[in-house]
């Protein structure tokens, strides 16, 4: 039986964690890892695209960081219950004609039992921003631990 630890249900402390490993997950930018924190009949909904199952998810990963270079991510405990969490984050990238974006979003999670995600339900904005208003410049993979949170950075 798979586990994703922390397991449901949450406390704070296990919540605040659950953020951080899918933060340092997303940073890492590897689909088939990432894809690993999914029940295989996840279901997402991420802006106006719907995955259904861990291969999909994988498959999306996949195809967004092919598109979205130089990718870093923040994300942010909103609040939690029982097996639920809701985080805000934001992440800059770059897009193959060198443009600049900062999107800004929210996500509901649900988890079983073993804690994997059953359901991802995103909502995401992106903000086209200039190169020298980059936020987050530590070296691709996992955000350093001094670095600011978005609730610091005033985002």
């Amino acid at each position: 039986m798979e586990q994703r630890q922390p397991l449901p249900p949450f406390t704070r402390e296990t919540a605040t964690q659950k953020v951080r490993l899918a933060e340092d997950g997303w940073n890492g930018r590897n689909p088939e890892v990432v894809s690993k924190a999914y029940s295989v009949d996840t279901k997402w909904r991420n802006r106006t695209t719907f995955v259904n199952g861990r291969e999909e998810a994988a498959a999306f990963l996949a195809d967004k960081w092919a598109k979205e270079h130089e990718y870093r991510l923040v994300k942010e405990l909103w609040a939690f219950t029982d097996n639920r969490i809701a985080v805000r984050y934001a992440y800059e990238y770059h897009d193959d004609n060198g443009h600049w974006f900062r999107a800004y979003g929210n996500e509901n999670w649900e988890f079983d039992e073993n804690g994997l995600m059953t359901n991802r339900h995103a909502s995401i904005n992106d903000l086209p921003i200039k190169e020298n208003e980059r936020l987050f410049r530590w070296p691709l993979g996992r955000r350093p631990d001094e670095t600011p949170s978005l609730s610091e950075l005033g985002l």
